[in-house]
């Protein structure tokens, strides 16, 4: 189906239209503390303890919400001079969040609290409460059939909790216990400081950049612009930035922080977050950086094995290692993804012999509801409409192969539905500065708020250059009608021929260099 042709007041109209709902909101329309379910008990619970001097410890998560949850807990720990012991679950050896394995480290302690895990941590809940433990229970997921008995419950899924939002993270929650508590305690630390941090995990973790979520990551961005955190400097120096926006987040900064609970252990992100000099700072992000490189590796390794497996008449990609790497299954089967344009389903041989795997889907597959059917040849499984995690033995692989396509016929998915982030058919002659800044109005964009993306058809191909030590990106002047623009396209082995006719589906970007702003495409896709 084509694309209407778009008028760039028609996309100003467009982009005004998601906002409807809820409108542009700012902090002083946060709700409050309280009006999560258990948030008063939790933080009635914790400021006893402070008082008392119990032993107090904090699970965090392996990834880059649980990572910034942790840090925010143990930063605002350090400002009220409170001792706290902190354990992020490795994710090789102890699995995920509050589990029976973290159980003999936790023995002595008189409460232990999660921040982004435990809402399905049953058995080790049961375990807590057999040694006297009180255990508060901090989560932003989805609700499982059995909760855990716990001391305290926060998470906004909670059919009975009447916090108005229900797509937040981890940090934010986290963020929202660690206000509470600063004025239960009269603390005065400057909470709002912290808001920096949160909007990192925000974006790291897809939420809607909606609602409170806009309201917090514009906030909170402002705050990183000006931080003078350690880290944050060690960030912006590395990646020569005097000002981050959602996109450097999103794929720059949280690859980088997600890398060492991929590699080796998320702890390592904590401590350089928590870095209190730019020179630990600095050697703390070197390391992790070199975790960051060592994933790309793998992860190319393994994408390109994987992909010689591919069937391309399946409608649901399906592959199988041996020996893959376990903490990057996740993203290689969102890059098959990509590039076949199905959902893709990775999945390793772990050291009992079973299949461990992650999926990503793609397009309208709601990859949840079609591996649910196939839940009797599974062991684990959970995840939601747009990713998955499972495991299951040897021997159930192949029915699972048949079984999932099966599943995604029933469905009758339309294949050719349009993009809905692709705005219309835009004209090279309404391309201009003016466009540019009518999109910055509506940043930041990211999950629930999609960078605006166009179709220019008729497009001829000026000139095509190769870009990068492989030769793997592509520079291009672009005509359309005797009007030229610039272009960029990264990550591609296709080979492009001057004179060439196509259609090009790209964003709109600033391009900065040698003191000059030019116009440029983001090329996603050449049809």
């Amino acid at each position: 189906m084509p694309y209407p042709k778009i008028t760039p007041q028609e996309i100003e109209q467009k982009l005004q239209r998601r906002f409807l709902k809820d409108g542009h909101l700012s902090l002083a329309n946060l709700p409050k503390p309280s009006e999560f379910k258990d948030m008063d008990r939790a933080v009635t619970r914790i400021v006893k303890a402070i008082h008392t001097g119990e032993k107090i410890m904090l699970i965090g998560d392996y990834d880059v919400d649980g990572v910034i949850s942790t840090t925010l807990i143990n930063m605002f720990f350090q400002d009220i001079g409170v001792a706290l012991e902190w354990i992020i679950p490795n994710r090789f050896k102890d699995g995920y969040g509050l589990s029976p394995n973290l159980i003999p480290r936790i023995e002595g302690f008189d409460l232990v609290f999660t921040v982004d895990n435990g809402i399905a941590a049953v058995e080790a809940a049961n375990m807590c409460q057999e040694m006297g433990i009180d255990l508060i229970i901090t989560d932003h997921h989805i609700v499982p059939a059995l909760i855990p008995e716990a001391y305290a419950i926060v998470d906004q899924k909670q059919v009975d909790c009447p916090f108005p939002y229900e797509e937040v993270c981890g940090a934010q929650i986290a963020w929202y216990l660690i206000a509470a508590l600063n004025k239960a305690l009269n603390a005065n630390v400057d909470v709002k400081s912290y808001l920096g941090l949160v909007s990192m995990a925000i974006i790291a973790d897809m939420m809607p950049l909606q609602h409170i979520n806009r309201a917090m990551v514009k906030a909170g961005l402002q705050l990183l612009n000006r931080s003078e955190l350690p880290a944050i400097k060690a960030f912006m120096e590395k990646l020569d930035k005097v000002a981050l926006n959602a996109e450097d987040i999103g794929f720059q900064i949280a690859p980088v922080l997600n890398s060492a609970g991929r590699m080796d252990d998320a702890s390592w992100s904590v401590e350089f977050l928590l870095s209190s000099n730019i020179y630990d700072a600095r050697v703390r992000l070197d390391r992790l950086k070199d975790f960051n490189e060592n994933r790309k590796a793998i992860e190319q390794k393994i994408t390109d094995e994987a992909t010689q497996q591919v069937d391309i008449n399946d409608d649901v990609i399906v592959v199988a290692g041996e020996n893959w790497h376990e903490g990057v299954v996740g993203i290689v089967a969102a890059r098959i993804g990509r590039r076949f344009e199905k959902p893709c389903i990775v999945l390793t041989k772990s050291e009992n012999g079973d299949y461990k795997g992650s999926g990503r889907s793609f397009h309208v597959c709601n990859l949840f509801k079609i591996t649910t059917a196939c839940r009797p040849l599974l062991n684990k499984f959970g995840g939601h409409e747009a990713a998955i995690g499972l495991s299951l033995n040897e021997e159930n692989l192949d029915a699972f192969k048949s079984q999932i396509q099966t599943e995604y016929q029933k469905e009758n998915y339309d294949e050719h539905l349009i993009d809905p982030d692709i705005l219309g058919d835009l004209s090279f002659s309404h391309i201009s500065f003016e466009l540019v800044n009518k999109l910055k109005a509506y940043e930041p964009y990211g999950q629930g708020n999609a960078r605006p993306k166009f179709i220019s058809t008729n497009v001829i191909i000026e000139d095509v250059n190769d870009m990068g030590k492989e030769k793997e990106h592509r520079r291009f002047t672009f005509s359309q009608n005797g009007i030229t623009q610039q272009a960029v396209l990264f990550k591609t082995k296709e080979v492009f021929h001057i004179g060439q006719v196509i259609s090009v589906i790209y964003g709109l970007n600033e391009n900065h260099f040698n003191n000059r702003v030019t116009l440029q495409l983001m090329v996603e896709k050449i049809l």
